[in-house]
This record gives structure tokens, C-alpha cells and sequence, in this order.
């Protein structure tokens, strides 16, 4: 017995050393299993409200255009296929006495006429700015176009009030370059009353 003993360890000592150096080999790889993206949550263009005096018809008007995303319109895509939410933006006009001589809001969809096919469906409202007064109208300049803050692709446009309360439209065709009295003419042209 005192033999087999040592025999055993002996065998157990060769046997644990053998099956350390002859590890098989695995033809099985682990990976982590892919994430699959998350889809973008809907981005949305940042608010704004700007408010400002204006001289016109021997009085001061205070003219108010406030900017903000409506998550019931339609989304509009950036650039990089990002959604957004449209925006809607509020034009209001005060008297001096703080009453409202003017008030709309408009959307996208109010410039329809003016806008290429990609423009309606992923195009936004980006903008609305008030530009000057004469004796007829307030002018403003707005723009519809790609809501992602990295491009410059806008459709710019020209929207007047009229001393009535009357709204006309149309495409800006002139370059800030040009004078006033030039764009005056030309954009007349392409208004359209709303």
C-alpha cells in the first residue's frame, strides 16, 4: 500500500501537469452582443420672443413676434435626417395704449405657395423679423427652411401688414444689397393677398 500511495500522487502530479499545457483550443468567440441605436429623441428649434417700438402713422406701435415648437405639426427633418418639432410663431402688434391693433399666428403651411415640394414636407418656420415701416405697411422678413442650426438652406420671404390689418405674401427676390425703393417695386410683384 505504502506503494501505490506515491504512485497516485505521482500520477495526479504528471496528469495535473499535462492537463494545464494541453488546453483545447475553442473555436467559439465572444462578443458583446451590438447595441442597436437609440433612436434621436425629437430635437426643437430654441424659443424666442422679441418685442420692439416702431414709429408708423404719427404714433409708436409696439410690434411683439414670439417664436416657439408646436408638437401638433407635422415634424420637419434637419440635415442629418434628425426629427424636429415645427415651429409656430406669433406676430402681435400693440397701440401705444396697450391695445391689440394686430394679432396672428403663423405656420409653415401659410407660405405654401412659395416653397419647392422638399421645403413643405421637411422644411420649418424658422424665423420672423421685423424689417421697417413706410405709410403703408410694416414689412417683415421670415424664412421656411431646414431646422438643423448648421445649414443655410431657407427659402427667404417677405410678409407686410397693412395699415388695415391686412396681410400680403410672397418670396423675397432681393438682396439685402439692394435698395429700398428697389425691393419695394419687385417684391409688389410677387405678393399675394392672404
Amino acid at each position: 500500500m505504502k506503494k501505490i500511495i506515491p504512485l497516485f500522487f505521482a500520477a495526479l502530479v504528471v496528469g495535473g501537469f499535462t492537463a494545464c499545457s494541453e488546453k483545447k483550443k475553442s473555436d467559439v468567440i465572444i462578443a458583446p452582443k451590438p447595441v442597436a441605436p437609440k433612436p434621436k429623441k425629437t430635437q426643437q428649434m430654441s424659443g424666442y420672443e422679441q418685442a420692439r417700438d416702431v414709429e408708423w402713422l404719427g404714433t409708436t406701435y409696439k410690434v411683439v413676434v414670439k417664436r416657439e415648437a408646436d408638437p401638433q405639426l407635422p415634424l420637419a427633418i434637419g440635415d442629418d435626417n434628425t426629427k424636429y418639432y415645427d415651429n409656430k410663431i406669433t406676430v402681435r402688434i400693440l397701440r401705444k395704449d396697450g391695445t391689440e391693433f394686430f394679432n396672428r399666428t403663423f405656420l409653415k403651411h401659410d407660405f405654401d405657395a412659395y416653397l419647392d415640394e422638399s421645403t413643405k414636407k421637411e422644411g420649418a418656420l424658422l424665423g420672423f423679423v421685423y424689417v421697417k415701416a413706410d405709410a403703408n405697411c410694416l414689412s417683415f422678413a421670415a424664412s421656411v427652411g431646414s431646422p438643423d442650426v448648421t445649414s443655410d438652406e431657407y427659402v427667404p420671404l417677405v410678409v407686410k401688414i397693412s395699415r388695415l390689418g391686412a396681410v400680403t405674401m410672397g418670396k423675397d427676390t432681393q438682396l439685402d444689397t439692394g435698395s429700398d425703393e428697389a425691393s419695394d417695386e419687385s417684391s409688389d410683384d410677387s405678393e399675394d393677398g392672404v
